[in-house]
């Protein structure tokens, strides 16, 4: 049996506005290192990275009227996603599917130049169902 490395990235949190969100937590918290908002055309949004140790926090706001998340922040944002990195995401994705998940985004390139997946799993007990898969530089 083959083992796939699955480590987790970041922690996906939908804002209205990156920078004044940015302000905010920076007074409160220290981060290793924050990059520069940049626009990730695939999913109509902008994304900012917030380094804490080995995980990072992702700030996403709407790039665009018709961005998937812009509902989501109608109701003010919030916690969006967790987002793990896997060696091959394909054989991930095809994994998650076959024990119930349900694709929202098939693979496409996303941050960083790297094949990303969003899948919605099938948990009752736990209040963590959207998924997103980045793919191993």
């Amino acid at each position: 049996m083959v083992l796939f490395r699955l480590k987790l990235h970041h922690i996906g949190i939908v804002v209205k506005n990156i920078q004044e969100s940015l302000g905010e937590l920076t007074k409160f918290l220290n981060f290793e290192s924050t990059t520069v908002p940049t626009l990730v055309g695939s999913q109509k949004v902008n994304v900012c990275f917030l380094k804490t140790n080995n995980v990072f926090i992702e700030l996403i706001e709407p790039a665009e009227e018709n961005s998937p998340i812009s509902a989501f922040t109608a109701g003010g944002g919030g916690f969006h996603h967790i987002c793990f990195e896997v060696d091959d995401i394909q054989k991930e994705v095809e994994k998650m599917v076959k024990n119930g998940a349900r694709i929202i985004v098939e693979p496409v390139k996303g941050f960083d130049d790297r094949l990303i997946a969003f899948l919605l799993l099938n948990m009752k007990n736990t209040n963590c169902n959207l998924i997103e898969l980045v793919e191993t530089k």
